[in-house]
């Protein structure tokens, strides 16, 4: 049987690894050989498998024979210290790398008065297997059945009993055979759900996780991180078992990531003054991290940490000034059909269950108007002061010149507009007197779904709005003013100052949906804070009792009604005071 911790979640939140394979009692098929052929390719070529997670060890040299025991019991290192010494003699210390946890005691000290290379750390097992051409394993382990997999000639040497039971002859570990074990001995369990699935979704969940952390392994320190969303930056960017170290001052980054010659990630709103100019003086990376497009149920403004963010090592999505990553994944991936399937099977759950950035909407009805027959146009409002209307808005900084644009193009059309939920709440800056809107204006839609809002209008015509987004995924015309991620892809009207220079491609609305949804974001199970893909989590917006809000949230929340009610007073009074010096 294969070694029973291969497969196991890596200790995110630094406690023990979850095994994701449970042993079965009687064969669950038979395995053929196209299946035996495949699990091989799939565990070596996505490097998955035993401790994955750790740090890789760069060896430099190669070495024709690994010898390893991940057991420091008696029995187990007597038999380890026999097998040592008789490969010195058949070999010589240039040609062997012993891999034993232990750092001291008699097993180190030996490799140590023979100058036999000693890996004692714990490391990436692939890493290891990359320099050497045989293993020679003292018990059952990780690392010789990651061995036979690659093919490599793997001998096991049995450990006599705790009861004195004579040793078994050492064994040769046969790659079909363990593969053969793997698909047909255990059952697997998917860690989100604690269901039973199959090897190739437990695979393809460890390929997620291995991405994630190689990628989290550049980072060396984070800076002006919010101090309550902290915890979950560091779900996000955890290179496990350590979390992630948070620096207090430009200073204290640069110094960081000097040392390690590592990246810095930074959330782009709150960067601190001299961090860019610093980072690319010293030539450290910046990371700009910014909320993703599928978020949480809740808003940011209102303490709702994110289970979605967005890490992006060339700009940022909503600049269009320079390239992004989101944009380079839009002009050059090739979507392959079962990429843009599942972009299709994505997109239908989000419009058939009402999901937009801030969860599932609401399910209230949508307040009547009377377009007589017009052509009805909705523009939805935008934070005055975000950065996607300060860097992508061109011309237009602001939801009364849009308002203006959209009648000056659109002089006959029934225009609704609907003011932000962040202005709404009171949280940020925007907020426009009635009066002013219903001057370009037909009617201003307060209440209700904006999803429900959509399906009753002809067009949608925005700045930058994440809500054009959302449109097109519900088949609706879009029209922007600005240059959003999505413009300028043949999907949208675009009136604004888009760099066609770098998005002159045609895409189709599942390829849009692919970049920006499937490949550019990362995701975060709210129940098990694990990596996950888009449809775990959109899932989880189904259960209400992962987004109760907190005590913090519900102070912001009082907050931010206090604020909007003492705003209408002093407003009224303005009007009042006018009115009588009239």
């Amino acid at each position: 049987m294969a070694c029973p911790s291969l497969f196991r979640c890596p200790p995110f939140r630094e406690v023990q690894p979850l095994h994701l394979a449970i042993p079965s009692c009687r064969p669950l098929h038979d395995g053929t050989d196209a299946e035996i052929a495949w699990l091989r390719h799939e565990i070596v070529s996505r490097r998955v498998g035993g401790t994955f997670w750790a740090a890789p060890y760069h060896l430099g040299n190669f070495f024709p024979i690994l010898i390893c025991c991940s057991s420091t019991q008696n029995t187990t290192s007597h038999m380890l210290m026999q097998l040592l010494q008789q490969m010195l003699r058949q070999n010589g210390k240039d040609n062997i790398l012993l891999f034993y946890p232990l750092k001291h005691g008699r097993i180190a000290r030996f490799a140590r008065q023979n100058q036999i290379r000693h890996v004692s750390m714990s490391c990436d097992p692939h890493s290891l297997l990359d320099h050497v051409g045989q293993v020679h394993e003292v018990g059952e382990g990780e690392i010789g059945t990651l061995a036979s997999l690659r093919g490599l000639e793997v001998v096991r040497h049995a450990v006599p009993g705790l009861d004195g039971s004579a040793q078994a002859d050492p064994i040769q570990l046969d790659g079909n055979m363990v593969a053969h074990a793997l698909l047909t001995q255990w059952h697997y369990v998917n860690p989100f759900n604690k269901k039973s699935t199959d090897i190739r979704n437990v695979i393809e969940i460890l390929t997620l996780w291995r991405r994630v952390i190689d990628e989290n392994r550049h980072i060396g320190a984070c800076i002006g991180m919010s101090w309550w969303k902290r915890d979950r930056i560091t779900d996000f960017l955890a290179t496990p078992p350590h979390g992630m170290r948070f620096a207090r001052s430009v200073r204290q980054a640069l110094g960081l990531c000097r040392k390690r010659g590592a990246s810095i990630a930074t959330w782009v709103t709150r960067m601190p003054p001299g961090l860019e100019k610093g980072a690319k003086e010293e030539n450290i990376p910046l990371w700009k991290v910014e909320d993703g497009f599928v978020r949480s149920v809740g808003l940011g403004s209102g303490l709702q940490v994110p289970a979605s963010i967005i890490l992006d090592k060339r700009g940022i999505y909503y600049d269009p000034a320079q390239p992004s990553d989101l944009e380079h994944i839009l002009a050059t991936t090739r979507f392959d059909p079962q990429l843009r399937n599942r972009a299709r099977n994505l997109a239908h759950y989000l419009v058939h269950k009402g999901i937009t950035k801030y969860g599932k909407a609401g399910q209230s009805a949508v307040a009547g108007w009377d377009s007589c027959g017009r052509r009805t146009i909705l523009v939805p409002g935008q934070v005055s002061d975000d950065q996607s209307v300060l860097r992508g808005g061109g011309q237009i900084r602001g939801n009364l010149e849009l308002l203006q644009a959209v009648r000056r193009h659109n002089p006959d059309a029934f225009i609704l507009y609907r003011p932000h939920p962040d202005v709404t709440s009171g949280y940020r800056a925007g907020a426009l007197n009635e009066r002013d809107v219903l001057a370009w204006a037909d009617h201003i839609s307060y209440g209700g779904s904006i999803t429900g809002l959509m399906e009753q209008v002809d067009e949608i015509h925005t700045l930058t709005s994440l809500a054009g987004f959302e449109g097109l995924l519900r088949g609706i015309p879009v029209v922007t003013y600005g240059a959003p991620f999505y413009a300028g892809w043949g999907l949208t009207r675009d009136m604004g100052d888009v760099p066609w220079s770098r998005r002159g491609r045609i895409l189709h609305i599942e390829e849009l949906v692919a970049g920006a949804l499937i490949l550019y974001p990362r995701y975060l199970d709210p129940l098990t804070r694990l990596p996950c893909e888009a449809e775990i989590l959109v899932d989880r917006f189904e259960d209400s009792a992962l987004w109760r809000p907190t005590t913090l949230m519900q102070v912001k929340m009082a907050y931010g009604r206090t604020k909007i009610m003492l705003s209408k007073r002093i407003r009224q009074n303005a009007w009042a005071c006018g009115s009588q010096s009239k």
